[in-house]
């Protein structure tokens, strides 16, 4: 008789590793199994992210992302230093160009404020005590809580926490369809009382084959980063461009790794697939003609401004114009510095089909029988630890 588990999560990227560990704490003798189709966990948006943990001030106050990046902040530390893993605690400075952006600046502030965020509007000349190479017009916003990490070794070690507390993993297990809560996958057939969907960039195609997840749609986009190769002190900080507040994106930024080591990025140009990586990655013609079909009907209404955001986009595989754009914020860096490309990412962003419109939150659906998490993009690595608590909580 196959054993029957009381939770099977898909996907182990932080989220899914993340509500294994609340389970495991609330539950200690409950048969908890991850399944994933790679051959180690998160390989995909955890493993290639910025490893940046943001402070909270980017959000509106009824969001999950306001709720939970604060304490994520916190709690993802402490895990840090309890398990010696490091964490560069090198802050952020968020630095305008014009008058208009400094409206936005206090924007900013107000948001952090309200969402228990320690944030505050600083003159330039105290920005450039901070950072002596920043660039700002009259005002910056500092977030000294902002800190980077390796999120490869954050999930190694929850990875090894779920191990040694007698959680299952299957790899290469890649998720096939579903009947009665047992999932079919390359490895077989698996049985639970709960299914829990955490599998990022498949997330909402596996949501509807629960039923859940109907009104959204992927549409990938592809984020770069170029590292620095010179002298690492050249910047201490992170610096990054005040955001256009109408898209998730926060725009070509200047990242202080857990290393010291600099690189700017990400861009978010649209990908043409869910993969898509590098070359023909993981190709699909399948998700190549969904994807465009939805960029199409995107370009051609311009719905939230899809039109110029991707003719600025595709402009950044051009290495001048994209280090053009994070030489705007410092007084002096070379830009024959930049000479490689790190692991790039897709982040797994919603649509919502009907509006046209880019989801701007984290959305969680389900019943008795699943869970899924959809939408998971930053600052979900940042939010893991109370946001699993948050789900558990509500939907488990």
């Amino acid at each position: 008789m196959n054993k029957i588990y009381n939770y099977i999560i898909i996907g182990s990227g932080i989220i899914g590793l993340a509500i294994a560990r609340t389970l495991r704490k609330s539950e200690p003798t409950s048969k908890i199994l991850i399944i994933d189709k790679e051959a180690k966990e998160a390989v995909h948006a955890s493993g290639r992210n910025s490893g940046v943990l943001h402070a909270g001030f980017y959000y509106t106050a009824d969001s999950f992302k306001a709720k939970f990046t604060v304490d994520g902040n916190k709690t993802l530390k402490e895990y840090c230093v309890e398990k010696n893993i490091p964490v560069n605690t090198c802050g952020k400075l968020v630095v305008a160009q014009n008058e208009e952006e400094l409206t936005q600046l206090y924007e900013l502030e107000k948001r952090g404020k309200c969402n228990g965020s320690n944030v505050k509007i600083i003159d330039e000349t105290k920005a450039r005590e901070i950072e002596p190479n920043v660039v700002t017009f009259k005002k910056a916003l500092y977030s000294p809580d902002t800190a980077s990490v390796n999120p490869v070794e954050v999930c190694a070690a929850l990875k090894k926490d779920l191990l040694e507390n007698d959680v299952e993993f299957i790899f290469n297990a890649k998720y096939l369809g579903q009947k009665n809560n047992t999932i079919q996958t390359t490895e077989g057939e698996f049985e639970a009382k709960k299914i829990i969907n955490c599998a990022g960039l498949y997330a909402d195609k596996i949501a509807w084959d629960f039923g859940f997840g109907k009104k959204y749609t992927l549409i990938p986009f592809k984020g770069l980063y170029l590292k620095y190769t010179k002298n690492k002190t050249d910047i201490k900080i992170n610096i990054y461009p005040v955001p256009n507040l109408k898209n998730p994106f926060l725009g070509v930024h200047f990242t202080k790794t857990v290393t010291n080591e600099i690189k700017i990025g990400p861009t978010a140009i649209p990908a043409f697939w869910r993969e898509n990586y590098e070359g023909l990655d993981n190709f699909s013609f399948k998700e190549l003609l969904s994807t465009l079909s939805y960029e199409a009907k995107l370009f051609l209404t311009n719905a939230f401004g899809f039109r110029s955001l991707a003719f600025e986009e595709m402009q950044k595989y051009n290495k001048k114009y994209f280090v053009g754009l994070a030489q705007n914020m410092v007084r002096s860096i070379d830009p024959k510095g930049f000479t490689e490309y790190t692991k790039p990412g897709i982040r797994a962003q919603l649509l919502d089909k009907k509006k046209l419109a880019l989801v701007q939150d984290f959305v969680v659906e389900g019943d008795k029988n699943s869970v899924h998490v959809l939408n998971a993009v930053s600052p979900a690595f940042t939010c893991a630890f109370p946001f699993s608590e948050f789900v558990v909580k509500k939907y488990i």
